[in-house]
């Protein structure tokens, strides 16, 4: 049985419509419904947008103001495991340069960027607050102190 395009854009927005039930549909629920909806298809993509902007009676430029707004929410697909290299002042001074080099070298992307098979997206932050292990790096909830650069491919291959 072939499905219609109808069937489905109703499948693909059936988990937006049953996170805005559990809402008022009014503008302070903007917030929640982006963390929701992010949780559920993973990224905030313009479709989901637009239908949460007609959910809340908001504009769409308001909704996407806020998503561009705050660094949480991602318009663009994420990796399954997300690199942050910390690029704070102790980091700095000890190689936290040279470790964000070694990733993007062996990842071949740049920070704030994901690899082509959605296994890893790296991003560069001010701190990570470990500074007593800097270098230092997290790995989604992971936290990897001490780096040098040589450590970086054994590190991917724990996550690829």
């Amino acid at each position: 049985m072939n499905c219609t395009c109808e069937e489905n854009r109703e499948k693909y927005f059936a988990p937006l419509k049953e996170i805005l039930k559990q809402y008022e549909g009014t503008q302070k629920d903007l917030i929640p419904v982006l963390q929701n909806s992010q949780e559920e298809y993973g990224y905030l993509p313009a479709e989901v947008l637009a239908e949460i902007a007609a959910g809340l009676n908001l504009p769409f430029s308001r909704v996407y103001g806020v998503v561009t707004f705050y660094s949480q929410f991602h318009l663009e697909p994420r990796g399954e495991n997300i690199i942050r290299i910390c690029m704070g002042t102790a980091c700095h001074v000890r190689g936290g340069t040279k470790i964000l080099e070694k990733f993007k070298k062996e990842l071949d992307i740049e920070a704030n960027e994901t690899t082509e098979d959605l296994k890893f997206t790296m991003e560069s932050v001010a701190c990570i607050g470990a500074c007593g292990l800097a270098p230092v790096i997290m790995v989604n909830d992971n936290t990897h102190g001490r780096l040098v650069p040589d450590d970086v491919p054994e590190i991917i291959t724990q996550y690829a």
